[in-house]
């Protein structure tokens, strides 16, 4: 993560939705650690709002990365941008799976359709 921060998860590389399930369970745990041993647990002991403009943070490096045209910097961003998305929903208690529910959910609606029936 940002700044050589790593979360060391054991484990042989998995498909991408077998990774997004060890980071969540990682999160999860690491939400009741002491701040001091743990960057998850410093964002928790700092709240929500520290947490969503943490993941704002990022998002905003993860454009200025795509702008750029270089890939590695905005691998590199990405990844802290789901990581911090994931620290959030983890504070607001929300399981990936729903996000993911949810994406099952849109599939093969038109982007332009789903936007418009959210404005109704």
């Amino acid at each position: 993560m940002t700044g050589g921060r790593s979360l060391s998860m054991a484990g042989p590389m998995g498909t991408p939705d077998q990774t997004l399930e060890r980071l969540e369970q990682v999160i999860a745990a690491r939400l009741g650690a002491a701040p001091d041993q743990s960057y998850v647990a410093q964002l928790h002991a700092r709240g929500l709002p520290v947490i969503a403009r943490k993941l704002g943070e990022e998002a905003v490096e993860a454009v200025i990365a795509a702008l750029s045209g270089d890939e590695a910097e905005l691998v590199g961003e990405a990844a802290d941008v789901i990581f911090h998305l994931l620290v959030l929903l983890a504070e607001k208690g929300i399981p990936l799976s729903s996000v993911l529910a949810e994406l099952d959910r849109r599939e093969g609606t038109s982007g332009l359709t789903e936007k418009a029936a959210r404005k109704s």
